[in-house]
Formats: C-alpha cells, structure tokens, sequence
C-alpha cells in the first residue's frame, strides 16, 4: 500500500425530508446571503426549490436565484452566475441538483474569488487559491460531487470539456434525500450507476500491491451497483435500493475507496471528450469507453482484471487460463450495462467513427502525449480504443 493524505471533511446529511434542514446548514457553516444554483424545471415541478427556499427563509437567510444548468455544465452560465454573485454579494452558494449542478456551482465559487478567467482553473493556468463555501441538495446518484473536490465544466465554444480540483471546492455539506432520486427516468438513473462504477473502477485498476482493504471496498461499491441497479429500474420507487445507490455514489468519489493506492482516469478523460463533441450523457458515453479500455489494457496486469471477474461478476476462476476469466469479467460487465439500458458502441451513442481523429486530438490537448496510470496511453493507444468503441458487442 501506498502512503496517502486522506481528507473528506463534507458533512452528509441523509435521510427522507432532510432537504427541509438547507437552511439550518446554511447557517451552520455561515452563509448569510445565498446563491440557489438549479437546472431545468424538475426541481421546480417537483416543489424541491421551494422546500429549500423555505428552510433559507425560515432561518433567515436571504438568497438570489440562478437556473438553467444543462448537462455538461457550460461556461456561459459560470460567467454569469460569477456576475450575479459579485453584484449581489453572495456569501455561499447552494447547489440543488446533480452533478452538473454541483460542478457548475463550484465553478462560480472559485471563479468569484479570482481576478482573471475562472476556466484558468480548468486549462491548468491558475490553481484556486479561494472561493466560497458550497453545499449541495442532491437529486441524482451519479457523479459523486457533492463529496468531491472536482469539477469538470463544458467551454460552449467548440465544446471542449475540462476538469479541475481543490478542496477549497468540496461542499461544506451535502443534503441527501434518496427520495428524491424515485423521479428520475430509467435512463438517467442507469447513466448515475455506469458513472459510479466508473469512478470505482478508476480506482480500483491500480499498479500498487497489497491493497486488499481497498480492494475490498471497490468490490462492496461495485457488486452494489450490480445488484440494485436493475431494482431500481424495474422499481423506481425502491427507496432502499435507492439510499443504497446514493451512498455508494458518494463512497465511489469522496476519495476513501482510493486511498494507498494509484489510479487510473484515462477512460474518464477519452469519454470526456465523446460527451464534450457529443453532449451525450457522461454516464452512456462511459458505457462504451470502459469496457473498451478494459480490453485493451488488460494483459498488462490479467490477475487483477481476473480478480474482478470473480469477485464482482462471479466468474469462476481459471487458475490455468486466467486470461479467460478476465475477458469473461469484461464480458458480463458490458452484458451487465447493456441489460440496464445503455449503449455500447459509437452507433448507440450517436457517436461517428470519422470523428475519432478529432476526439484523439482533443484528447491530447488535455492530458499530452503521454498519459499515465495503470497502463500510459500515446495517441495511438487512445486512437485504437476508440476503433474498439466504434464496434463494440456484448
């Protein structure tokens, strides 16, 4: 195991109604003026954004709105939120929503505290240095910010997707009413539980040895989402296996399950940029890059790929042909999110092939030529695992 910082002070507030208690925490934590930062009309039909203003105004607490957050979050709107908050004052920001809601936030709270472009931050220009305090209401399990210090935003022009990370961004709490989740239509609910893996599986393709606690946790979060993804698509109104799906959201990205050990985010930066020319679901484009990844780097380390298969899958180990359980594992893992509703390949995704020298160079403007982790991918890597993408079956 590997030496390690472990650091995760967000406070999680769980349960039925809690969203009712936003403004107990607000005060908490020294919020006097805030931001309610949302997306589209759900959390209005829903009668969430007027639950969460109450609990600010029966607390005292003033507050100015600004909505509109798409998936992929876009830098238009972060100018405009840093504008609103600089004018009006704005002391903390509330982010009700999932996690494009979460992101963007996080990205106004560190762009109100700089002088120059906040997608600096984004570029690897600038580190933040400051910004204001963020909490969150989560509606969705999926990306994991409301316990993370990342963000990753979408530049509109030229649909360039970038991320960043300080723990100068990680919310101060985070609301979490499974409840909440029981809208949520089975696609949507099936991109949150591929993302969750993802952010797992990051984590758990690592070249450190004797890492078997954490190993253990990967598999506990893993074997989660197989089991009770497909409970909550046949019945989304299964508020157990929906707490269950939150948690292990926030566990696959608050950093615990990371912990001694070296990761792997190259299938996030390669999907990153399938969704960013896309602006496809994160979670469907994940569907089709990790298992391709998955194939392609697998003789690097077929023990481990092979462990997978059988802790998480449940395929029978082959100590004399360990490499037909690994590619086993890969197999029922891409049965797996085929069965859930999600695309496999370039043509479910709406994806083009003759775009991939497009999406290689967009890829190599964001992390080089030479891109570490478990295994380090040149152009030519990333070019062959999108050939992969482009015709993959289950």
């Amino acid at each position: 195991m590997d030496n390690f910082n472990f650091y995760s002070p967000t406070e999680f507030v769980f349960g039925k109604d809690r969203e009712n208690d936003c403004g107990k925490y607000v005060k908490k934590y020294g919020g006097t003026k805030v931001l309610v930062h949302y997306g589209s009309g759900s959390v209005v039909k829903s009668g969430l954004l007027d639950r969460v203003k109450a609990s600010l105004k029966a607390e005292g607490i003033a507050f100015v709105e600004l909505g509109g957050v798409k998936p992929n979050p876009r830098d238009v709107l972060v100018y405009e939120g840093i504008d609103l908050c600089k004018k009006e004052g704005v002391d903390f920001i509330v982010a009700v929503g999932g996690g494009s809601t979460i992101d963007s936030s996080k990205a106004i709270a560190a762009g109100v505290k700089y002088d120059g472009d906040f997608r600096d931050f984004y570029c690897g220009k600038a580190a933040i240095a400051a910004a204001l305090p963020v909490a969150t209401v989560l509606t969705i399990a999926a990306a994991g910010s409301e316990g993370s210090e990342s963000s990753v935003i979408t530049k509109e022009e030229g649909m360039v997707k970038r991320g960043t990370g300080s723990d100068l961004i990680r919310p101060k709490f985070s609301i979490m009413n499974p409840a909440l989740t029981c809208t949520l239509p089975a696609y949507q609910t099936a991109c949150g539980a591929t993302d969750i893996m993802a952010h797992v599986f990051g984590r758990y393709f690592t070249n450190a040895e004797e890492v078997e606690i954490t190993d253990r946790l990967c598999e506990a979060g893993l074997t989660t989402m197989v089991g009770e993804t497909p409970r909550v698509v046949a019945d989304p109104d299964n508020y157990e296996a929906r707490a269950n799906i939150m948690w292990a959201g926030t566990v696959a990205h608050n950093g615990v399950v990371g912990v001694g050990r070296s990761q792997d985010w190259n299938s996030h930066g390669i999907e990153h940029e399938l969704s960013g020319l896309y602006d496809c679901a994160h979670g469907a484009g994940l569907a089709v890059i990790m298992p391709c990844w998955m194939e392609y780097v697998c003789s690097h380390n077929v023990m481990r790929f092979a462990q997978m298969a059988n802790r998480v899958f449940g395929v029978a180990m082959n100590f004399e042909n360990p490499e037909e359980t690994a590619r086993k594992g890969i197999k029922a893992f891409r049965s797996f999110l085929k069965s859930i509703g999600m695309p496999i390949n370039f043509t479910e995704l709406g994806a083009k092939e003759e775009d991939i020298p497009v999406l290689v160079k967009n890829f190599v403007a964001a992390k080089g030529e030479n891109t570490g982790g478990f295994v380090n991918l040149t152009p030519s890597d990333v070019t062959e695992i999108y050939k992969i993408a482009a015709h993959a079956t289950v």
